[in-house]
């Protein structure tokens, strides 16, 4: 990842901090989207590198370096999705969120396919019409003109939005996590070519599938360690939330040549030098 790949994500990172400072529990939360936001960085600029469409890449000549398979949709998301049918009424809409814990539903129509999403916010709207329906000047009537536009839906499909924003079982993993950032969406409906609804992804899947977790990184850096030392034994590894710390006696012309490397290793959010040259 680039230095300003880096910059852009904790860019991003700090515009999402609350006013006041990160508590100790908080700071791992904030390690963590860091990560993310730079995973999403890297994949904007790496989306047309690759063709997401089902076909299959040519094999690769048996003696070459096989490569980490790409993450794709369908191996992150959930299935069966749960989805309402677009004659659902208000009050069974509100029920099903409630049910199935989530904020958004796929809204479909008598063949599967995807006509749009209902979310808590378009049933807030008609709600809080219809809880006060009397205008408070200027602004009140702006805001009101708004909501009575979703006030006078029945239905899901006359309170959903629309059209719906969805991934493909075959895209990239971080192609999706760049469509939910980039349409602040915490769930995605996954559609086949016809649009028929066959799962759903949430910004927490793609978030595990992105972000590899500390004994991974921790098993890549010593890795390295192997094979840039003679005795990798001198210096010892440690990773916590994608930070690495290096520690041990080495000399100090090596030290450069090994932190350059590690830095460069996807999702380490910061290498500590505490080896002691000699």
């Amino acid at each position: 990842m680039s230095d300003f790949e880096h910059r852009s994500a904790e860019k991003a990172a700090r515009s999402t901090m609350p006013g006041r400072p990160w508590t100790p529990q908080e700071e791992p939360r904030q390690d963590v989207l860091r990560r993310y936001l730079a995973a999403v960085a890297g994949a904007a600029s790496a989306r047309s590198s690759e063709p997401t469409g089902e076909e299959a890449s040519p094999a690769p000549p048996a003696s070459a370096p096989r490569t980490p398979a790409v993450p794709r949709v369908r191996d992150v998301m959930q299935v069966p999705a749960a989805s309402v049918p677009g004659d659902m009424p208000f009050l069974d809409v509100a029920h099903t969120l409630a049910r199935e814990q989530v904020n958004a539903l796929p809204v479909v129509d008598a063949d599967d396919h995807v006509i749009g999403v209902v979310s808590e916010s378009d049933l807030l709207a008609k709600a809080a019409v219809l809880a006060e329906p009397r205008r408070h000047g200027p602004v009140g009537r702006l805001w009101q003109h708004r909501l009575y536009d979703k006030s006078h839906g029945d239905t899901a499909a006359t309170l959903m939005t629309f059209p719906a924003v969805t991934v493909h079982p075959a895209s990239r993993v971080s192609d999706a996590a760049w469509t939910a950032a980039h349409a602040r969406l915490r769930r995605l409906p996954v559609t086949d070519l016809h649009g028929r609804l066959v799962g759903v992804v949430s910004r927490q899947d793609l978030l595990r599938a992105l972000i590899r977790d500390d004994s991974e990184i921790q098993a890549e850096v010593e890795s390295l360690v192997g094979r840039h030392l003679v005795d990798p034994r001198g210096v010892e590894v440690t990773v916590r939330n994608g930070v690495v710390t290096l520690t041990g006696r080495l000399d100090k012309d090596l030290v450069p040549e090994l932190l350059a490397p590690v830095r460069d290793i996807d999702d380490v959010v910061e290498v500590v030098d505490a080896i002691v040259v000699v």
